[in-house]
């Protein structure tokens, strides 16, 4: 299994979770991003540049995605794509996107959309918190217990 992550937009503190989980259990992490990201030195962990430009690191982490990789993301229609492909994905407050709930997610983006190309003031995410954190870091843990015996 390797772990791929959306890198552009994770909060430091979900890849700093990451790569302490790479690095116990010897798996592969690439994060993918449009600017150049610092890793820690691992042979576990490694950084990917992509070209500027709308999607462009969506697109890679779906073209090197294998069927059970995990990807950490909070971009709905990239999580759709992943669990298209036969992957997993989990988003940085520890919600997993699945082939029950994925449809709904990109209904109420679209809707979200529409609102604020409308003028419509929908405010943003809440603050990401200390509770999203441990939410993240437990569900990692019960889904890499769960897969990582598989392989």
């Amino acid at each position: 299994m390797q772990i791929w992550v959306d890198a552009d937009a994770c909060p430091v503190v979900i890849k700093e979770i990451l790569y302490r989980v790479a690095e116990r259990l010897q798996l592969n992490l690439t994060l993918v991003a449009n600017q150049l990201m610092r890793v820690p030195a691992s042979r576990f962990i490694r950084a990917v540049q992509v070209p500027s430009g709308f999607d462009v690191a969506d697109a890679e982490i779906v073209r090197l995605l294998a069927p059970g990789d995990l990807v950490i993301t909070g971009d709905i229609p990239l999580a759709a794509d992943v669990i298209a492909k036969g992957g997993y994905a989990l988003n940085p407050r520890g919600e997993f996107y699945t082939v029950d709930n994925i449809e709904q997610q990109l209904t109420m983006r679209k809707f979200m959309d529409e609102l604020r190309s409308s003028g419509v003031d929908t405010g943003g995410p809440a603050p990401f918190g200390q509770a999203d954190r441990q939410n993240f870091a437990n569900q990692l843990d019960r889904h890499l217990a769960r897969h990582a015996k598989r392989d």
